[in-house]
């Protein structure tokens, strides 16, 4: 679904991400870990097309998108939520699911309204509520549940977790098994690894722009020398 090969990415003169790469397959979870300042930004927007490459190849669904435009890349059926969820604060729950809406899509789920507020069953009490009167882990619930109304093929998240309270975030990890069974494709950058335990299929782990370990969860559960040397605080 998803081949990242040989990314080099560059700020101005800083070399961010080397040689970076890694696969997603349709219907599963795959977690990018690493600390803050790791890359996994980066990497997600690079593959997003907001971030351009100096080199390498990423694919989506067999195409060449690594010079595409974002709206291009976004309406080829790749879904994005980036960390600061920017949804729209003065429109309701409603109305931003509603600016989300594109048509359906071949070898992806159809989304709707009411599919949405079952699989985010806290944004139904919601719906009529506006976007700044939302809780942290409701407009992160609202900010995936837009992009899912695009109905896309591959859904990357960039730290979903970050900031919402333990009950919430087993919320989103029960939601994400839902997208997997549906047959979404899941990129998921994150620094809680329970979360990512909970949910993922295969990781990635970052460090300084390149990937350090990659596997299966149960071969990073049992990798303590990759936890404490990439991942531990």
């Amino acid at each position: 679904m998803l081949s990242v090969k040989g990314l080099h990415v560059y700020y101005g003169g800083a070399h961010i991400l080397r040689d970076l790469a890694l696969e997603v397959a349709a219907g599963e979870v795959v977690v990018l870990l690493g600390r803050n300042g790791a890359g996994k930004s980066t990497t997600l927007k690079s593959i997003m097309g907001l971030v351009r490459s100096a080199r390498g190849e990423i694919a989506f669904a067999g195409r060449r998108i690594d010079r595409l435009q974002p709206y291009q890349i976004a309406a080829a059926g790749l879904g994005y939520v980036p960390e600061d969820r920017r949804i729209f604060a003065a429109l309701t729950v409603l109305e931003n699911l509603e600016v989300g809406r594109q048509p359906a899509r071949p070898h992806a789920p159809t989304w709707t309204l009411e599919k949405l507020v079952q699989l985010f069953p806290n944004l139904a009490a919601a719906r009529d509520r506006t976007g700044e009167r939302l809780s942290g882990g409701e407009q992160q619930m609202l900010a995936i549940a837009r992009t899912l109304m695009g109905n896309p093929c591959c859904l990357l998240l960039d730290e979903p977790s970050e900031g919402l309270a333990p009950v919430i975030v087993d919320q989103l990890a029960a939601s994400l098994r839902e997208l997997r069974s549906a047959g979404v494709a899941v990129l998921l950058a994150e620094q809680n690894l329970h979360l990512a335990t909970e949910v993922g299929d295969r990781a990635y782990v970052i460090e300084g722009g390149r990937i350090r370990f990659a596997g299966s969860m149960t071969d990073l559960a049992a990798g303590s020398a990759v936890r404490a040397q990439y991942l531990a605080v």
